[in-house]
């Protein structure tokens, strides 16, 4: 157990599968200025978890405690702090890639990468949002300006960032067509997706064409291959940061845009996730939720790539 100047954080000391995670006791930081330390109730995992585990990513080698979603209450401020005051329930991302630590007891946040819990869900719910939500809402709305009426292909509609997603495009009006396995398709036109399309039986340059904005929530060639289905002037807004430049290559003989992102920690992002979960048009589906301790456990299944929706780590 943690004392009252101690917390516990989930840690590898290599990089590896599952087994490298451990449970670590380490001093619990205190906010500078114009940060906020947070004592996590839930925090989302993402594919960037189980990768960095397993490669290092942009962390370089461990130690090191992952986690960027965060959901908790406010348990000090820093000098200049005048947004939240402990007690307060708030949500948010930390700075991707270097502001990581959630998958601990208590986390240190800059006060402009939170904003405050809406009332409507519980901590579960909203530390599965910021990450997926704020890639999402950066892409559609931020990179490619989507509109009423347009039409938006989401790949991997059922995932983390693809289910937020297709409840973002459909809150903004657009048609939305996702694909997925068979078995999830009742699931997207729950969440508002007006066409989907299996994956495993039908090539989507098939079957869609005349899309305003894709969504690549998969790189390597379907970056590339998601340009044919575009109107002219279209775009595709890859969540996969590096690939080959093909992927430019090809937009500007086509006549189309081609765009990569990195998700970015933002408040007023945050702030417009808040407001579309306040008014019942977003919900983050949880295929799982897991204690603390059993970190690893939850990066096993999330190393499968077969979860529907997010999974989350609940902090007592």
């Amino acid at each position: 157990m943690s004392t009252v100047n101690t917390m516990r954080a989930i840690s590898q000391r290599a990089l590896g599968g599952p087994e490298v995670l451990e449970v670590i006791e380490v001093e619990r930081p205190e906010p500078r200025p114009n940060q906020v330390l947070v004592r996590v109730r839930a925090a989302g995992l993402n594919p960037t978890d189980w990768k960095h585990r397993a490669t290092g990513g942009f962390l370089g080698e461990p130690p090191f405690v992952l986690g960027w979603d965060v959901s908790g209450v406010v348990e000090a401020v820093g000098i200049g702090v005048a947004t939240f005051k402990p007690g307060d329930e708030v949500f948010g991302m930390l700075p991707y890639p270097w502001g990581h630590g959630s998958h601990a007891e208590y986390v240190i946040a800059p006060v402009r990468a939170l904003t405050h819990k809406p009332s409507s869900i519980d901590h579960t719910q909203a530390g599965a949002l910021p990450l997926v939500s704020l890639t999402a809402w950066q892409a559609l709305v931020e990179n490619a300006e989507l509109r009423p009426g347009q039409r938006v292909l989401i790949h991997a509609a059922a995932g983390g960032v693809g289910h937020v997603a297709v409840q973002i495009a459909n809150a903004r009006g657009a048609h939305v067509i996702g694909t997925a396995s068979a078995g999830k398709h009742d699931f997207l036109r729950q969440l508002g997706a007006d066409e989907v399309i299996d994956y495993r039986d039908t090539d989507f340059i098939e079957a869609v064409k005349d899309v305003d904005v894709v969504l690549d929530t998969l790189g390597g060639e379907t970056s590339v291959r998601s340009l044919r289905v575009l109107r002219p002037g279209g775009i595709v807004v890859s969540i996969l940061p590096v690939g080959s430049d093909e992927f430019g290559e090809e937009a500007e003989r086509l006549g189309v845009r081609a765009v990569r992102m990195l998700v970015d920690a933002d408040r007023a992002g945050m702030n417009a996730i808040a407001e579309l979960v306040e008014k019942g048009e977003l919900r983050p589906t949880i295929a799982g939720t897991f204690p603390l301790a059993d970190a690893a456990e939850a990066h096993a299944l999330g190393d499968t790539g077969r979860t529907k929706g997010k999974l989350v780590l609940v902090v007592d």
